[in-house]
């Protein structure tokens, strides 16, 4: 198949371009390569891709719809894309953020997206992948979240912005019979991460002798998830499901406070703790219920925490002389 992958420089995005690749797909990548945190680790994951069989890449926002349809056409034939599939990784991402600039977020989110779908629905595309959130579960469900809880109360307009995405695609699946899957991520870590997650900033802190500050008294737990969990977890969505929301996570959380004990492990060196209000759009705990991701996709996370981070440790030790400079 040939694959469209946004947000192909980011995180995830790059991690699921190389599963494809690996697995014999093309893949089409874009991105914008903006500056919501410190290019370098864009360009660092690009570099793992580049030169690589089946990969094309094209610096694109899927905000500039103009720009954006100009390259679907360029790609396709009379009413037919050369895409089998898109999956939509590009993205604003992080709950503090998305407070201080609201805006951006839903330019991204909700309008990038919505342009994704009708350029979908103009060249007959029928599978659509969407990155969403834990964040919708909000502070009042029961955990473990299931699929099913009840959204209406995002914390962040981030959450809200997601939301909005996922209502979008369901109305483009009901209108035009696009087979979408919506995967709700849940805190997603890993090699190469992004700088403002707690485990890229322990990592750094602790390696660097730096304070580490917690937002609250570190008691809150996340259901951190690896990236190539989440990577393959994400192509196995390209089956069919007609529409689906499908969490992705370990299943497992960690308290903050672990998490720091095991980077000092690592590192071998204690860590000089600051502690700071927990913000209001953050939520004590995530916890995913992955039983529907283990019925459609076939799929469970394979990565033990304890591995997870210590990639990561290694990777930051790997990359230290520039990956130090990167402000978290």
């Amino acid at each position: 198949m040939t694959i469209l992958v946004t947000g192909a420089a980011g995180f995830i995005g790059s991690k699921v371009s190389e599963f494809l690749l690996a697995d014999g797909h093309t893949v089409v990548g874009l991105d914008n390569l903006n500056d919501a945190y410190d290019v370098r680790l864009k360009e660092w994951r690009l570099g793992q891709l580049k030169g690589k069989h089946g990969f094309e890449f094209h610096r694109l926002d899927i905000t500039d719809r103009e720009n954006l349809n100009k390259f679907f056409h360029l790609h396709s034939t009379t009413q037919h894309s050369a895409f089998d599939a898109v999956i939509n990784l590009a993205a604003r991402a992080g709950v503090r953020q998305s407070v201080e600039n609201p805006w951006i977020y839903f330019e991204t989110n909700v309008t990038g997206t919505l342009n994704l779908l009708e350029l979908c629905r103009e060249f007959g595309i029928k599978k659509f992948v969407l990155a969403s959130t834990s964040s919708l579960y909000g502070d009042n469900n029961t955990r473990p979240f299931r699929e099913d809880a009840n959204t209406d109360g995002p914390l962040s307009p981030y959450a809200a912005s997601k939301k909005s995405a996922e209502a979008l695609c369901y109305s483009y699946h009901y209108l035009y019979g696009i087979d979408v899957t919506a995967l709700r991520y849940f805190t997603v870590y890993g090699p190469a991460g992004r700088p403002d997650m707690s485990l890229f900033r322990f990592v750094q802190w602790i390696s660097e002798g730096r304070p580490v500050i917690v937002f609250g008294d570190g008691r809150q737990s996340r259901d951190f998830t690896y990236v190539d969990d989440i990577a393959r977890g994400t192509v196995a969505a390209l089956k069919p499901t007609n529409y689906e929301v499908i969490n992705l996570g370990s299943d497992k959380p960690i308290e903050l406070n672990d998490a720091i004990r095991l980077v000092e492990q690592l590192a071998e060196r204690r860590a000089s703790i600051t502690h700071k209000p927990r913000h209001p759009a953050d939520v004590m705990a995530t916890w995913a219920d992955i039983s529907k991701a283990e019925k459609l996709l076939d799929w469970r996370p394979q990565t033990a925490f304890k591995d997870g981070v210590t990639r990561l440790y290694q990777w930051y030790r790997e990359n230290q002389e520039w990956a130090s400079q990167i402000v978290t």
